[in-house]
C-alpha cells in the first residue's frame, strides 16, 4: 500500500524540475519505440551518406505522394511539394492552411556524418600492398577508425560524363577495406603521442590490394592490378578519381545493444537520429495550419560552408519561391516563422562524468533534448533561443506527452559544438536547438535509445500539428 504524501512532497513535487526516464510517463511506450525504430535502423544502413539519404528520402517522398516543387505554381493547402539540392539535401513541404505571412513551422537537420573522404589522387602502392590516401571529414578521432572493416560508398564519374555508384562492403559477400594500426610489440614510440595522434591524418591510409599483376617487368604491380580490377569492373581510370566523391564509413550494420535492446548501436546517428524522425513527421501531416518545411543538410560536420550548407541560401530560396509563388511577402512570413533546428548532443556517459553538470546536461532514455544554446565557452557561436520560443516549445510539448529534457554539451570550459541555428535566426526566424542524446558521438559505432528516437518524431509531429 502506497502512503499519503506529505504537505512537503506535494510542494517539492510542484515547485521542482527534475526529469525522468521516458518510459515512466508511459509504459507502452517503449513498445512504440521499438515498432517506430524498425524503420529507423533500415534507413541507417541504407543512408550512410548525405548522397545515399537524398536519395532514400526522395523514393520515401514521391512514394507518400510528394510532387516536385515548380516554383511558378500556385499551391493549395494540403499540397505536398519536395526539391532535391545537387544529390545531397532534401527540401519537403506540406502546404498549411494559413497564409504564409503567419510564418512556417521548418524542421532542420543533416545528413552528412564524420568519415574519411578519398583524396583526389589516392591509389598508390608500398611494401607489396595497394592503398588508398584519404582526408578525414568533420571531427572524428582518428585511432578509432584503425583495425575495423569499412566500406566504400560514393559516385565517380567517367570522361564520358557517365557516372557509376559503388556501395562496396555492404552486402554479404562484399569485400571490406582497412586500416592498418601499429602492434604492441612495436609500438613504443607510438604509445608516447597524445590520444589524438594516436594515429595522424597521414596515417589513415585505406588498404585495398595485396596481389600483384602477372607481369614481373611492370613497376607498381600492385596497384595496377587492382586499377585493372576497378577499370573492368566499373570502366574508370585513375584520373577519374579527381571527378569522384568516394566516402569510407563503417561496414556494419546498425544493432540494438543491450540486454534489453533498449540501445541502438550503428554509425551516422549524427544526424540520422533527427533526420529520419523529421521526414518521418513531415510525411505523416496532414493539413496542417502552418506551411510545415523539412530540411535535411549537408556540409554541417564541416561548417556548413557550399552550396549544400546551410550557410548558403538554397533554403531560403525555396522558401521565397514559396513566398512569390503563393503571393507572400517573405520579410512577414520569415519574421512570424518558427524552427526547430535538429542535431545531436551528448548523453551523459558514467565512464567519463568529470566532462559534464549533471543538473544541465542530457541522459539517454529521457526523452528529447530542448537545449536552449549550443557554441562554445561565452555562448561563441550559437543561436540563444529566447524566453518566449522557450515557453512555446515547453508548452507544446507538455500539452503532447512528450518525454523531454534539457541539457547543455558538457561543462562550460570543456569544449561545446555548434548547429546550423544560428543561421537560420540570422535570417530573423526564431529558432531552437532540439535533438537525441548520443553515447560516443562521432565515433564509427554510436549509441542512442529508442525512446529518444521516437521522442524526436513526436516533438516534430506535435510542431507540425501545432495551430499555433
Amino acid at each position: 500500500m502506497s502512503k499519503k504524501k506529505t504537505a512537503a512532497q506535494k510542494l517539492q513535487e510542484e515547485l521542482f524540475y527534475t526529469t525522468k526516464p521516458a518510459v515512466d510517463a508511459d509504459p507502452e511506450s517503449f513498445e512504440k519505440a521499438s515498432e517506430f525504430c524498425k524503420g529507423y535502423m533500415a534507413f541507417l544502413d541504407a543512408a550512410k551518406t548525405e548522397r545515399e539519404a537524398a536519395k532514400v528520402s526522395e523514393k520515401m517522398l514521391q512514394e507518400a505522394g510528394y510532387q516536385p516543387f515548380e516554383p511558378d505554381k500556385t499551391y493549395p493547402a494540403g499540397a505536398k511539394v519536395y526539391f532535391i539540392n545537387r544529390h545531397k539535401c532534401v527540401l519537403a513541404a506540406t502546404i498549411g492552411r494559413l497564409p504564409l505571412e503567419k510564418g512556417f513551422h521548418l524542421n532542420i537537420a543533416h545528413v552528412d556524418s564524420p568519415r574519411l573522404d578519398l583524396k583526389p589522387n589516392p591509389l598508390y602502392e608500398d611494401g607489396g600492398l595497394a592503398l588508398f590516401k584519404t582526408h578525414y571529414y568533420g571531427g572524428l578521432r582518428k585511432y578509432q577508425w584503425a583495425t575495423i572493416p569499412l566500406a566504400l560508398h560514393g559516385v565517380i564519374y567517367r570522361q564520358d560524363g557517365s557516372a557509376v555508384e559503388l556501395r562496396l562492403g555492404e552486402e554479404e559477400g562484399d569485400p571490406v577495406f582497412c586500416i592498418t594500426d601499429l602492434l604492441p610489440h612495436l609500438s613504443a614510440e607510438q604509445n608516447k603521442r597524445p590520444l589524438k595522434e594516436g594515429l595522424k591524418g597521414e596515417e589513415l591510409n585505406l588498404v585495398v590490394g595485396s596481389l600483384p599483376i602477372e607481369d614481373q617487368e611492370i613497376k607498381e604491380r600492385v596497384k595496377l592490378a587492382a586499377m585493372k580490377l576497378l577499370h573492368e569492373q566499373y570502366g574508370i581510370t585513375e584520373k577519374d578519381f579527381i571527378r569522384a566523391e568516394l566516402e569510407v564509413v563503417p561496414a556494419q550494420k546498425a544493432r540494438e545493444v543491450g540486454f534489453d535492446r533498449a540501445l541502438i548501436g550503428a554509425y551516422g546517428h549524427d544526424d540520422q537520429v533527427d533526420a529520419y524522425p523529421a521526414l518521418m513527421a513531415e510525411i505523416g501531416v496532414k493539413d496542417p495550419a502552418f506551411t510545415t518545411v523539412c530540411v535535411l543538410t549537408d556540409k554541417e560536420e564541416t561548417g556548413s560552408d557550399g552550396n549544400t550548407g546551410l550557410q548558403s541560401d538554397y533554403v531560403f530560396n525555396f522558401l521565397e519561391q514559396l513566398c512569390r509563388c503563393q503571393g507572400a511577402d517573405k520579410i512577414t512570413a520569415f519574421k512570424a516563422s518558427k524552427c526547430l533546428s535538429a542535431d545531436v548532443t551528448a548523453a551523459f556517459d558514467p565512464t567519463f562524468p568529470s566532462v559534464s553538470e549533471k543538473r544541465n546536461c542530457a541522459f539517454a532514455g529521457k526523452g528529447i533534448t530542448l537545449q536552449k544554446y549550443t557554441g562554445s565557452g561565452g555562448k561563441y557561436s550559437t543561436n540563444d533561443a529566447s524566453a518566449e520560443m522557450m515557453a512555446y516549445m515547453m508548452d507544446l510539448l507538455d500539452g503532447a506527452g512528450v518525454a523531454w529534457q534539457t541539457g547543455e554539451l558538457g561543462k562550460v570550459d570543456e569544449g561545446g559544438g555548434g548547429t546550423v541555428a544560428k543561421y537560420v535566426s540570422k535570417r530573423d526566424i526564431d529558432t531552437v536547438d532540439i535533438g537525441v542524446p548520443v553515447l560516443s558521438m562521432h565515433a564509427p559505432f554510436e549509441m542512442v535509445s529508442k525512446l529518444d528516437v521516437y521522442m524526436a518524431w513526436r516533438t516534430f509531429d506535435a510542431f507540425n500539428r501545432a495551430e499555433k
